[in-house]
């Protein structure tokens, strides 16, 4: 590229505009006034306060407080929180709509944006209503960081085999194990933990408990070195005979698997909507530098491989919203509904990606151009919130319960 190209997200204007090309009718169709008024909303907070951040940010691993804090000051922070909690009451829908704009500026800050949703939902789902006003408000304004604290070394999709502990004593209980890949892990001022109340019941005996960030025994490793989602951290958290209050569980003793699993469908539609989000970036970017190299003519071959790509970006973006509504209206959804809109639109993000660093050919990997850093940050979406390969587990499962039942 030439010295007088200016990378899409340090002008606003034409940032908007570029996506713009992407808003869809068929997508629009699905949004009611106020979910289109919520993406709307979002749009512009990214692309005057997040976008022109996120290049330096990742180049610089600088975690992306200034962005997150632009948006919870705009009030996108808790869409799918009582008004009573500092949310706004909105839709599965505008949070996902909301999610792929976010993702499309900064895919990193996106990642610190839905982990503090992440943190506040347990709490919202079945904390005590003093948990709920301690914790969540200050969740959704910025003012404090939170944590989802279930993977270990031995126990990533299993999270039946969880091997951290929490002992009943007096008054409540004392947790410990470590945790690891734990966004925001190495700040977070509240923690929501899964452990162990008996070993033997396996996910009988998971719980769930919110744990201070700050109370003795709580330790935390330096943040790890990532491929991508550089603006954000991720680190271990290790808890030694941390004392957590009876009243800082959530549900009864042994009733944490059911927390788990609410939980996912609210992390599987935010790492889908990244999905979408990273696959939008890369495509606004790509024809961003081709306007730049040829103008208003891009040559046909080129073209063609971008109409491919919008059409598998409509495609993504109708399965997202079509399942955020379907749990809107059914929250008990089936895991393999949740599980094909995860797989299918963050392996999205990453094969729109790759097609355009391709498309690109020798300027692919220019980080001015930022579709590198597309590539780098959707690989970990195929990852987290239950790999692509347990959601393939998932659906298969009910697809042989399907034929069983058909016999």
């Amino acid at each position: 590229m030439s010295e007088q190209f200016i990378p899409l997200e340090a002008d606003p204007e034409a940032y908007q505009a570029m996506h713009r090309i992407l808003d869809e009718p068929a997508a629009d169709a699905m949004l009611s006034r106020r979910e289109l008024e919520v993406r709307g909303h979002a749009r512009e907070i990214v692309a005057h306060k997040v976008a022109p951040a996120s290049a330096k940010a990742d180049a610089i691993h600088e975690f992306a407080a200034g962005s997150v804090q632009a948006l919870a000051e705009a009030n996108l922070m808790g869409l799918v929180f009582p008004k009573d909690l500092g949310g706004t009451g909105d839709s599965n829908v505008a949070y996902a709509a909301a999610m792929e704009e976010i993702t499309a500026g900064c895919a990193a800050t996106s990642l610190i944006f839905m982990t503090q949703m992440h943190a506040a939902y347990p709490i919202l789902l079945a904390g005590s209503k003093e948990l709920a006003e301690k914790h969540i408000p200050p969740l959704l304004n910025g003012s404090n960081w939170g944590s989802l604290a279930i993977t270990e070394p031995d126990a990533g999709s299993d999270v039946a085999s969880l091997r951290t502990t929490a002992t009943k004593v007096e008054g409540g209980y004392r947790i410990s194990g470590s945790k690891t890949f734990i966004t925001t892990g190495d700040r977070c001022d509240t923690i929501i933990c899964f452990a162990s109340v008996d070993r033997t019941k396996g996910r009988q005996g998971i719980t769930a408990f919110v744990v201070d960030g700050n109370a003795q025994g709580v330790t935390r490793g330096q943040p790890f070195h990532k491929m991508g989602m550089h603006a954000s951290s991720t680190a271990e958290v290790f808890f030694d005979s941390v004392f957590v209050p009876d009243d800082h569980l959530l549900g009864e003793p042994g009733g944490g698997w059911s927390v788990v699993m609410s939980s996912v469908v609210k992390s599987r539609i935010s790492a889908a909507a990244q999905g979408v989000g990273l696959a939008r970036a890369a495509y606004a970017r790509t024809l961003h530098a081709l306007k730049h190299r040829y103008g208003t003519r891009i040559p046909d071959e080129l073209t063609f491989a971008l109409a491919t790509l919008r059409g598998r970006i409509l495609q993504g973006r109708l399965l997202l919203l079509a399942v955020a509504r379907q749990v809107d209206e059914d929250p008990k959804i089936a895991p393999g509904q949740i599980g094909i809109m995860k797989q299918s639109c963050t392996d999205l993000g990453w094969e729109v990606s790759v097609e355009c660093t391709r498309i690109l050919g020798a300027f692919g990997d220019f980080k001015e151009l930022g579709v590198e850093r597309c590539l780098r940050d959707s690989k970990v979406t195929q990852i987290y919130d239950g790999t692509n390969e347990v959601q393939r587990l998932l659906i298969g499962r009910e697809t042989n319960r399907a034929m069983e039942a058909m016999s």
